[in-house]
């Protein structure tokens, strides 16, 4: 979080973070195409001739007012490719809160595991480990989805919070981004009243 005093701003980063064509860039779409122009940015998508990311997709949307300042929220994600794991430790860099997006299809598992643990060294070394981390489960309508819970296990993730996606029917999208704005406003509001 940066906040401007002179342009009573505040500056919020969300990285939506997992591998590659799980939805990362789909979610970042289906908000795009929600929020009224007069409310956010142009949407700049830095992607490959098979329309894979390949730096970082990315868009700005403002909140209203809170206590007379401003919040933008500036919404990120990294390429999923094994060969940008630079680029995705960069673009966490100030991340505010991050959203990983699992493929649950039963043939991603492995790729979504060695994702999930490439994250949580990046947020260790950024020393990041206390910023809001959610889990979206993308792609629940395929047939080899796996249960949730499986997926929980083989990520080893107990405590997180989580919630159910499918991002090209614009299915879990806006919910996902609601909770990880109202996570992230609450443990800001925590840190700068203690």
């Amino acid at each position: 979080m940066r906040i401007n005093a002179r342009t009573r701003q505040i500056l919020f980063k969300v990285v939506y973070y997992g591998p590659a064509e799980a939805g990362k860039t789909t979610n970042l779409q289906q908000i795009f195409r929600s929020i009224p122009s007069q409310v956010r940015s142009d949407m700049t998508v830095i992607d490959t001739e098979g329309d894979r990311t390949l730096f970082f997709d990315y868009f700005q949307m403002k909140l209203g007012r809170i206590g007379g300042f401003e919040p933008h929220i500036n919404l990120y994600t990294v390429p999923g490719q094994a060969v940008y794991a630079a680029t995705r430790r960069v673009v966490l860099r100030g991340a505010d809160a991050v959203v990983f997006v699992a493929d649950s299809a039963q043939e991603r598992l492995e790729e979504n595991i060695a994702m999930w643990q490439q994250m949580q060294q990046h947020l260790q070394a950024l020393r990041l480990g206390r910023l809001p981390v959610i889990v979206q489960w993308n792609k629940r309508d395929l047939p080899t989805a796996l249960p949730v819970s499986e997926l929980k296990a083989a990520l080893r993730i107990r405590n997180l919070p989580s919630l159910e996606a499918i991002a090209l029917k614009n299915q879990g999208v806006r919910e996902t981004l609601e909770y990880t704005i109202r996570q992230m406003f609450r443990q800001h509001v925590q840190a700068v009243t203690h």
